[in-house]
């Protein structure tokens, strides 16, 4: 074989190689089920997305289920379409999330700050990490009628669902009584507390989410006359069910 026909040779080798290689990668970095994501989140179908690329609906088809391998050039014409960079496609996926929380592993503990707890709590989030919400499930046990609940705050906002008993809130200004059914969603940072109402316990879900407070406009900010004093932010360590354990 002449030098030439082994140069063609290796050379047509290598390109085989780099194909297959490519191929490969595509597949594990799923760009073809990235691209259809991003079309589906913004309601497009292939031939709108075509229009914006230039790029034929059936190459597009072809592209989301892995049957050809895409350019970078075409790649970038799709990234700016979704006002993504390039490296989107390339960037390790992040692992979806999914914890089993077993009865028998929970822990009980007294509500925090008191001798006396009005109710005991179990996380039902503990496991998770970073998370943006932490649920609980709480038992409010009968206390004579001398104890003052102790209140709480924190930021954020909470939603409560009484699942047995009832149960009273209080939440600034506002008292109620819940029973089984009820639900109550309320911002956390102003002053609240809840305690069994009546002589059988009662039980809710309670979940607490970490989304801070709306700031106040412009507007509002102006709307205290001089010498009267704006309110000031809570502050974010006062004791609560809102705690992480």
């Amino acid at each position: 074989m002449s030098d030439s026909s082994t140069l063609r040779t290796e050379e047509t080798q290598k390109t085989q190689v780099d194909s297959e290689t490519a191929e490969r990668f595509i597949a594990e970095k799923h760009i073809g089920e990235r691209i259809k994501r991003l079309r589906l989140k913004k309601s497009m179908g292939l031939v709108e997305l075509g229009r914006h690329t230039g790029l034929s609906a059936s190459f597009l088809s072809q592209l989301e289920t892995g049957r050809v391998v895409p350019t970078l050039r075409n790649l970038a014409r799709i990234a700016m379409v979704f006002s993504k960079d390039l490296s989107y496609f390339f960037e390790t996926e992040p692992q979806a999330m999914f914890r089993v929380h077993r009865r028998k592993e929970r822990v009980r503990m007294p509500q925090t700050g008191t001798d006396t707890p009005a109710y005991f709590f179990e996380s039902l989030g503990y496991m998770v990490p970073d998370r943006h919400m932490d649920p609980y499930f709480a038992e409010f046990v009968p206390l004579s009628p001398q104890h003052e609940p102790k209140a709480h705050m924190h930021p954020g906002y909470e939603f409560l669902y009484v699942l047995e008993g009832e149960l009273t809130l209080h939440h600034g200004e506002n008292r109620c009584t819940l029973g089984p059914g009820d639900a109550v969603y309320f911002d956390s940072a102003t002053a609240h507390s809840y305690f069994c109402h009546g002589t059988k316990s009662a039980s809710a879900l309670i979940v607490t989410m970490h989304q801070p407070l709306p700031q106040p406009s412009a507007q509002t900010r102006n709307a205290f006359p001089p010498g009267i004093p704006r309110p000031t932010a809570l502050p974010s360590n006062a004791p609560g069910i809102h705690e992480r354990r």
